[in-house]
């Protein structure tokens, strides 16, 4: 068995230097953010993995990260038990305003990778003059080598939802790029896929129902969180709504697979991560409440898919 699994760790920024003044901005965004919160910080995602680990029997063999900042927080969190320095890195710096990226962590003893490439956006403001752009996280690709089987990697965090969702173009034309890019690689090259990320929409919206059908309306990929989605199983909240933005996409080929192949999909949401607070029972237990600081783990829970080999 192996799992493979995503998670939205919820602004993962190294610690800021002490301002010189009081109101001077930090580089995180954050309130107070000191070397003893991201310490704290970096033990909580890691201690996740491990009850990933306990509950499952393994780790996961291959890990996508969403909202970190920069490559130093994630070679901290790799010298971290479980892991003890066992797990690679695959990461590039965005140029997202708020500085914060996806990556990939993986097991060097099971997994190769091939190539890796950040697939990166621009979008003119076309209120401004001509050269102003608008900038969002990379889509980070991977091809990697496991068991003689090559799988092909997407992971994304999408832009939000905001503002009367003025991001949603930006967002459909992230997925119509990727959808092109995966139809080559399942109908040309004849390979694994599995496209995972925080897609600020749910599974039954329509960028992650299209994305799942070629050009001739067959079906090409599988979404395992829909049914988990219409089955009330949520990653996030925002107010009193449940939401599965975080979710795992597979190709058909990777079902009933020789070597390997899809079993199940969870959320991963144990006790131990979920929030103190009566008010909120069954929500992440985030690390900021807005500017509060709670001390939690992060404002999503992860997800993960289980094969079975």
């Amino acid at each position: 068995m192996e799992l493979f699994s995503f998670y939205n760790v919820e602004n993962l920024f190294l610690p800021d230097p002490a301002p010189v003044h009081q109101l001077d901005p930090t580089g995180s965004g954050l309130r107070n953010w000191d070397e003893k919160r991201y310490r704290n910080k970096i033990f909580k995602i890691a201690h996740v993995f491990q009850l990933m680990k306990e509950r499952s029997g393994v780790l996961p063999f291959m890990i996508g990260l969403s909202e970190v900042s920069g490559r130093k927080v994630l070679e901290d969190l790799v010298q971290m038990h479980p892991f003890n320095s066992g797990y690679g890195i695959v990461h590039y710096n965005s140029m997202d305003e708020r500085k914060v990226d996806v990556a990939m962590i993986y097991d060097k003893s099971k997994v190769e990778v091939i190539d890796s490439e950040p697939i990166t956006f621009f979008f003119e403001i076309i209120h401004k003059t001509i050269g102003n752009y608008d900038t969002t996280r990379d889509v980070l690709y991977s091809r990697v080598k496991y068991k003689g089987e090559i799988i092909n990697i997407f992971i994304a965090h999408l832009p939000s939802k905001r503002e009367k969702d003025v991001n949603k173009p930006k967002r459909d034309f992230i997925m119509n790029e990727i959808r092109g890019r995966i139809l080559n690689i399942v109908n040309e090259e004849k390979e694994h896929v599995i496209l995972c990320g925080d897609f600020n929409e749910n599974p039954d919206d329509e960028n992650l129902v299209k994305i799942l059908y070629d050009n001739a309306c067959e079906k090409i990929l599988e979404n395992p969180f829909h049914e988990l989605f219409s089955t009330r199983n949520y990653s996030t909240f925002h107010y009193k709504s449940g939401l599965l933005f975080d979710q795992i996409i597979l190709s058909k080929s990777l079902f009933d697979n020789g070597r390997f192949s899809f079993q199940n999909a969870e959320v991963f949401n144990a006790d131990e991560i979920s929030s103190r607070n009566r008010n909120f029972g069954g929500r992440p237990f985030r690390t900021y409440a807005g500017t509060r600081y709670l001390g939690g783990y992060s404002d999503h829970f992860p997800v993960f898919i289980r094969f079975k080999n």
